[in-house]
Parts: structure tokens; C-alpha cells; sequence
């Protein structure tokens, strides 16, 4: 009888260690797994969906795997993981795109998704990535995010999406802003103007100039990309969800996977009008 009670007790302590481990009350930080919403997270660590946007910075609803999410505003510092002498890590900024990253150390894409786990191209703003080898001596400091300009209002950017994925097929003409012929700022000049947006005829870095950066897009949003024919802003489209976007590229007016192969090396970012 002694034995079966010494026993009960001895399960009983280990159940509620791993209780104590499980929970997540006092933690104060979130790695995002598969499955992971922002509504899930604060059910279990007992706060609001707001709570996690204002401190996280997060303007919509988009987590990625690996993410790490802050749970609460008062944390205790914690130590810095240590490091080998050999590896060097890089703090993702606006801008930054994996074939940016890989270029600065002298890694490939391919690389750089292997040891950090990624499954995709999509990186964010905070994110920290290893590089492996060590970091360049001196970087170029990035430049800071162009000043935001409100041009359109909600309703009418909604439109763009769906006025933009009528003309798919319309053959790519350089300087084309017509629906006889388009490049891809053209597209997106055409695009808004009919969807009732008062903009100037632009280039794709003057698109990014006057658009609000985001980083949870939707559909109607603009998506840019970088070093396609020159270096810096060189490409824009305009997306229509699910990863996707519609822009005059090619021969002609196409959709395409915004981290497909090519597209996803060049993906610089989102931007709202």
C-alpha cells in the first residue's frame, strides 16, 4: 500500500511540473509556430489582440513561423545568447530583401533560408537572420523610410485589385500607360487613376516615395521590388492576395507569385496609397 501511495505522489509531482513548464503566464516573449494567430497567443498569455499589435508594432493580423512576438511591455532583459566566433547575424531593416542580405555577406538565398529555417522569401522589419562567416567591416547605414503621403482613400484603393486583373494579357510597351499597352508603372497609374486615385505619372521608385509602408498587405495594395534592370526600386505591381500580384512584366500584363524564384529575391516590400 506504502509503495502504490509513494507512486501516486511521484506522478502526481511530475504532472504538475510539466504543468508549470506549459504554462506561458510569466513569459513574456512568443516564437510563432504554424497555426499560431494573434487571437491564439493571447488567449494563452492572457492579454488582448490590441495589446500584441501596440507592443509589437503589428498593424493587421499577418504573423510568420518563427516570429518572435513580445506578450507583455515589463521583461526583464535577458542574457544574449553566445555566439561562435565564426558566425555573425544580421538585424532585418525596411528594405531588406534575402538576395540584399546574401549580397552584404557573401551568402546565397538558398543559404541563408537553411539556417534560418525559412520556408519562404518573407522576411520583416526586427527580424534577426544568421548569416554564418563574419560581418563586413563597415555596411552602409540604411536609409531611412521616405516620408509617407496619403493619396487615395480606403474605398477607392479596394478597387484597384480587381480593375487591375481585367487587363491581364494587355501587351508590356515601354512607357505604355494605356490599356493598347503598358510597362509597370503605367499599369499602376492606369490602375489607380480608374479606380478614381488622383496620381501623378511616376516610375516604380516614385510609387514607393509616395506610398505608406506596410507590412500585412491586402488586395489593391502595391508591391515592390528592387534590382530587376537597375539597381534600387525597379519593379512594381499591385497585389491581389494569397501571395500573389498582377503587374505589367515580361510581354505582357501577368500574375505572378511575389516570392516565387525570380520575383522573390527582388521582393523589397508592401506600400499603401
Amino acid at each position: 500500500m506504502r509503495k502504490a501511495k509513494k507512486a501516486l505522489i511521484t506522478v502526481a509531482a511530475t504532472v504538475a511540473l510539466s504543468s508549470a513548464i506549459a504554462a506561458p503566464a510569466s513569459a513574456a516573449q512568443h516564437e510563432v509556430r504554424s497555426g499560431d494567430t494573434l487571437w491564439s497567443i493571447s488567449q494563452a498569455y492572457g492579454t488582448s489582440v490590441s495589446s500584441l499589435r501596440s507592443i509589437n508594432g503589428i498593424s493587421g493580423s499577418l504573423i510568420y513561423p518563427g516570429q518572435v512576438i513580445e506578450t507583455s511591455t515589463s521583461r526583464a532583459a535577458a542574457p544574449a545568447p553566445a555566439q561562435e566566433s565564426t558566425s555573425a547575424v544580421h538585424k532585418v531593416v525596411w528594405g531588406d530583401t534575402l538576395y540584399k542580405i546574401g549580397r552584404s555577406y557573401g551568402v546565397s538565398v538558398s543559404e541563408l533560408m537553411s539556417l534560418n529555417g525559412l520556408n519562404s522569401h518573407m522576411i520583416y522589419a526586427g527580424q534577426t537572420l544568421k548569416v554564418g562567416g563574419s560581418a563586413p567591416e563597415a555596411r552602409t547605414a540604411a536609409a531611412p523610410a521616405p516620408a509617407v503621403k496619403s493619396v487615395s482613400s480606403s474605398s477607392a484603393y479596394s478597387a484597384v485589385a480587381d480593375i487591375a486583373k481585367q487587363y491581364i494579357g494587355v501587351p508590356y510597351v515601354w512607357g505604355g500607360s494605356t490599356p493598347s499597352g503598358f510597362d509597370c508603372s503605367g499599369f499602376i497609374y492606369y490602375s489607380l487613376k480608374k479606380a478614381g486615385v488622383n496620381v501623378s505619372r511616376t516610375n516604380a521608385a516614385g510609387f514607393y516615395n509616395m506610398a505608406d509602408k506596410v507590412s500585412s498587405p491586402q488586395p489593391g495594395d502595391l508591391v515592390f521590388f528592387s534590382g530587376t534592370y537597375k539597381a534600387g526600386i525597379s519593379h512594381v505591381g499591385i497585389y491581389i492576395g494569397g501571395g500573389k500580384m498582377v503587374s505589367a512584366a515580361g510581354s505582357s500584363v501577368q500574375i505572378d507569385s511575389v516570392y516565387g524564384p525570380y520575383w522573390g529575391d527582388r521582393f523589397t516590400g508592401f506600400g499603401r496609397m
